[in-house]
Parts: C-alpha cells; structure tokens; sequence
C-alpha cells in the first residue's frame, strides 16, 4: 500500500522569517488521519530565511534528524556542541532526558531543511548530537544509510540513533531505476526533495510524500534528476 500526500495537501504555516509545510500533525496543524507513519512522528519541510531561526527550546525522549536540502543551519546547544550542516548533509539530535538547543540560518539566503522526528525506543536515555558530511557520489543509485539504529546497520559509519530505524538518502538520474526492499513488518516514507519518481508505478514530484507499507519491494524509478530522502522504521 502506497499513501502518496502532494505537498499542496500538506499542513503549513507561514511566519515570515519561517515557511513551514508538516507532513504529518504539527503545532497548530491536526488531522487525525495524519498522526505518524510508524514510529515516524513528525516530517517537516522547512524554508528559513537568512539570518533567521529558531531560538533555544527544549526537547526530550525524540530522535531529531535535520536534512538540509539548500543552505546550511548552525546547532548550538547545552552540552556544549555546535556545527554547521550543509546542504546534502545531516544531522542529528538523540534529546533523550533532555536538551535544549537553537538552530539558525547563519547564511546569506534561504535555508530549506527537512526536519525528521522519529520515536525512539527507549526513553530517558543521555542525550546526543552528531553532524556528518556524506559526499553525494556514495548515493548515486543506491541508497546510502544516514542516520541508523539498526543492527545491520552498526559499524556502516551511518550517525546513531536510539530507535530501530533509519533515514536514507539516494540521487537518481531521469530513466535510472532502484528497488528497496521492505520488510512486511516495517514502514517507509519517502520524499524527493528534488525531481520527480515513480513508486510502484505511482507518481510523486518534489517535496510529495508517499507513505509506504506491505509493499515487498519498492521500485523507484526517476522521471527526472532526482534527490531522494527516505525513513524507515518499525510499522508499529
């Protein structure tokens, strides 16, 4: 089964110096038939302009994975880490007992970032941050494991995260077809952040959301240069 969501569906809300689009119920977007994918909880498509952002607040018990789309955003928080993750790259934040941190789009332009939260599964374990950069040639064709607290995925260099799940990226060119498998008790959600793909035979442009369960294999096939963001987690 295959839930595409076209990002004129999506929840939103425009606060000037931020343009946000939430896949899933966010703040004051809610729609009960679109609460979470599995343990994916929140998928946010963020635009923040330049010398903008958010300032320190507090999270706790969420695995929070920034991919940066365009731009770069700069990580502060209270255990003292900072960086700055550039467009292609990721970043994550394990809040655990709890954080508090800021992100800002210290940049000359828009930043646009996809903001993931996974849940994760165990609670009140010690907080965590890490960025890395991921050159774009290891996901041509192929999916290459980000973020990841799956046991295949222990020792692949991905950032660690406290669920048994991961966040995923490829770069396609139009005509070039990949295939996923997934497993019959698992979840995937995938969405381009560039270009245009087929799922299964099933259509979704940039920024399009597809919600993907009991599929065994997932077939993408790029309609036009593509860049790829996928999460896959535990159905239930």
């Amino acid at each position: 089964m295959i839930d595409i969501r076209p990002f004129g569906t999506l929840g939103g809300a425009n606060h000037g110096w931020l343009k946000a689009r939430h896949h899933f119920s966010f703040a004051g977007y809610h729609d009960p038939a679109r609460m979470n994918w599995g343990k994916l909880r929140v998928w946010n498509d963020d635009e923040i302009a330049a010398g903008t952002g958010f300032d320190p607040h507090p999270h706790r018990d969420m695995e929070i994975v920034t991919y940066v789309r365009e731009g770069a955003i700069t990580h502060r928080d209270n255990m003292g880490n900072e960086g700055r993750t550039e467009a292609g790259d990721v970043q994550i934040m394990s809040a655990g007992t709890g954080v508090v941190h800021s992100e800002y789009n210290l940049e000359p332009e828009t930043t646009k970032i996809f903001q993931i939260w996974i849940i994760p599964d165990r609670r009140g374990v010690k907080p965590n941050w890490g960025a890395k950069q991921f050159p774009k040639e290891q996901r041509e064709a192929g999916f290459e494991v980000l973020a990841s607290g799956r046991p295949q995925d222990a020792g692949s260099g991905a950032l660690p995260l406290n669920v048994n799940g991961a966040v995923l990226a490829a770069t396609l060119k139009a005509g070039q077809t990949l295939r996923q498998g997934l497993a019959s008790d698992r979840a995937a959600y995938l969405v381009p952040a560039k270009g245009a793909v087929t799922v299964n035979g099933k259509a979704l442009g940039a920024r399009d959301g597809a919600g993907i369960v009991d599929e065994a294999v997932m077939e993408i096939t790029a309609s036009e240069d593509a860049e790829l963001v996928l999460v896959e987690v535990a159905a239930e």
